[in-house]
This record gives structure tokens, sequence and C-alpha cells, in this order.
């Protein structure tokens, strides 16, 4: 009997990266549609070593690690908005398990990271994110740091950031901008390091947010509509609500009980093939932007003083949805000074938005020339 095929997908970015591999093909699959538009996701030969991710349908062993860990002294904390209970053998090996999702985990002092469970689509989401993880820690630990900035760039590299807390207007400056001929190179996170006199800008993947009114502003909520009541899926992660609106048509915007608004939740390479966006690998900071959106107002430039701060930064202390359970992160990574001076001596404006997309679109153009 001939020994099962495993299959396996190779992300990178910069010069870092690490390898999904599983004998179940959905799971590599899901890891080249959810990182291939940005971190050059390709079908690989699977490897007998290096840095992989080995995430395989097995309920055998969830339920064996479960157990171990589950019996002995444990810890316990949220990953991915989900509880985890870890412990450390005196081995130095890592074991966790999210049993309210059938996952158990496996993390050796050789750099062997297992990931089981007992269906296909919470271990490929489970695998994707550990991936991103691995490749993280790698990019941190090579002085780069994490900005929570939506970037854009041009067809030469030169790169848009734009700063600002939830509700600024991160997403609608780079939406707004893609659509205006721009590439979308992040929707929410940049990785970015000094390089020479310039600073040097990398994507961070995810399931990008987008609201109605911001849809509905940019003509698309149509489209998106009909693919959904089509039976095309969006991101696992939206929540039922936001998919039963869009099957109904309203546009009317739907919040949680704390007034979060629920968005749709693309892939990556939905907001290539549904939205039309063309998205970008890499880039060179070239300007700052700092928006904040009021309904009525009409869009101006209100000033260039506007500087980055400590919150603009992401670090251990700042990051709570993926605790570093597995110690794949250094204990360094926040704020670097010269990347701070190197940003604070590109030109920036500070942006007074409105709800009218082609008034926005016009003065966003305008100041991004």
């Amino acid at each position: 009997m001939s020994a099962p095929e495993q299959y396996a997908t190779h992300i990178s970015t910069g010069t870092h990266g690490t390898i999904v591999t599983s004998y179940t093909p959905a799971i590599t699959h899901w890891s080249r549609r959810y990182f291939g538009p940005w971190w050059n996701a390709t079908e690989v030969a699977a490897p007998a070593a290096g840095s992989l991710v080995e995430a395989d349908v097995d309920p055998a062993d969830t339920d064996a690690i479960t157990q171990d860990v589950t019996e002995c002294r444990h810890q316990k904390t949220t990953y991915a908005n989900s509880p985890m209970i870890h412990r450390r053998t005196p081995a130095g090996t890592v074991l966790a398990a999210q049993p309210s999702d059938q996952l158990a985990y496996r993390y050796t002092p050789s750099g062997s990271l297992r990931i089981a469970g007992h269906d296909e689509r919470p271990v490929a989401l489970a695998a994707a994110r550990l991936a991103r993880e691995r490749v993280r820690g790698q990019l941190l630990a090579d002085g780069w740091s994490i900005l929570h900035a939506s970037a854009v760039t041009d067809t030469e590299g030169n790169t848009i950031l734009t700063f600002g807390p939830k509700g600024a207007g991160k997403t609608t400056v780079g939406l707004l901008l893609a659509r205006a001929g721009w590439r979308l190179l992040a929707n929410d996170r940049v990785f970015v390091r000094a390089d020479g006199d310039g600073v040097r800008v990398l994507p961070w993947p995810s399931a990008a947010a987008i609201g109605f009114g911001l849809l509905d502003g940019l003509g698309l909520y149509e489209e998106v509509a009909r693919r959904v009541k089509d039976g095309q899926e969006l991101h696992p992660t939206q929540h039922q609500l936001v998919t039963d609106a869009l099957l109904s048509g309203s546009r009317t915007p739907i919040r949680d009980a704390k007034g979060k608004e629920l968005k749709p939740q693309f892939h990556p390479d939905q907001l290539a093939d549904w939205l039309g966006l063309t998205l970008s690998t890499e880039g060179r900071a070239a300007k700052l932007l700092f928006p904040t959106v009021t309904p009525d107002a009409t869009p101006a430039v209100l000033g260039d003083n506007k500087q980055l701060g400590d919150g603009d930064f992401f670090n251990a202390e700042t990051e709570d949805r993926y605790p570093d359970v597995f110690e794949l992160l250094p204990s360094h990574g926040g704020r670097t000074d010269h990347v701070a001076d190197l940003l604070a001596a590109l030109p920036r404006h500070t942006l007074m938005l409105g709800h009218d997309t082609d008034a926005n679109t016009t003065l966003l153009a305008k100041v991004a020339a």
C-alpha cells in the first residue's frame, strides 16, 4: 500500500518564509489563497525539514494532545478569540489545545510545529494563522517593526501609509486610492524597516473588514451581494447577521451589543477577484496621511503637523489576539526610533473626509499625487 500524498505551500515575504504541509489538500490550498496575493504563496513539493507548519485532520492525535494538556497542570489564555489551555513539558515541548474548536498543537524545541484537528476548516485557519506568526517572528528578529496603518503603492513602489485609530478612515483611504489606480499593499498593518535613507514596507496578510456604507459608496455592494446569493462564501470569521443582510439586500449597518459595526470580511484574494483591486507585495514609504471621517464634512487638508506616536506601532503588549504561547516571537519588536525618525521626515497631511465618495476620492488623488 502506497504512502498517502503530502501537500505543501511555501509562503515568503522579503527574505523570510515558512512551509505549510498537510495530507489534506484543502488545508494547503487555504494558505495559498490566504497569503498568495501578498506573501508569494506557491505549491511546492513537501519537504522533510525546515521551518514547517504541519497541519492535519487527525482526531486521535488531537484528543491525545488535549488529554495530555488537560490532565497536567496547565495555563489558560484566549487565542484567536477562543479559549486555549497550554503547558510546557520538562523537555521544552509546548502542548496546547482549544477543546471548543477541537484543535491541538505541539511545538518542539527543534522548531517543529504541528496542528491537529477534527475538521479541515478549523485546521486550515489555524495553520494559516500560525504560519503568519512564524514569518512575523522571523521578520521581527531581523529588525522589522509593525505599524498600525493601511498602505497603497504606485507602479514604482512609492507607498502612502495611512494612520489613525479604529474608525479614523484607514480602510476608506486605502480602498479609495486603490480604486483610483493605486495598488493595495495592506488594509490594517504593515511591516517596516529602515533601508538606507528610506523605509521599506511589506504587507501583513489578513481578512479585510469593509462596511456596508463604504461598499455601497464604491458601487461594490451589489456585486458582493450577488456573489453571496450565488453561494460564494466570504471569510468564515464574518458574523452570520452580516451574511443574512447580504442575502436579503439590506444596506443598513449592523452593530453588536457594544456598538461595534459588524462588517463583511473578505479573503485577500477576494479583494482582487470580487472588488477588482490590484494588490502589491512591497514598497518604500513616501507619504503619511492622518484622516478623520465626519459624515457631513467637506473633504479638506487640515495641516501637516501630525506626528507618529507609540500607539502607531504594534508590540507584544498591544497584541491581544495572538499571545505568543509557542514563543515564536523575539522579546523586542515594538517601536524602532530610527524608523520613526525616517518616517517623521516624510511629507504628511492631516485630512478631513466625509461620506461623499467622489469628493473624498478627488481630494485623496490630489494629496497622493
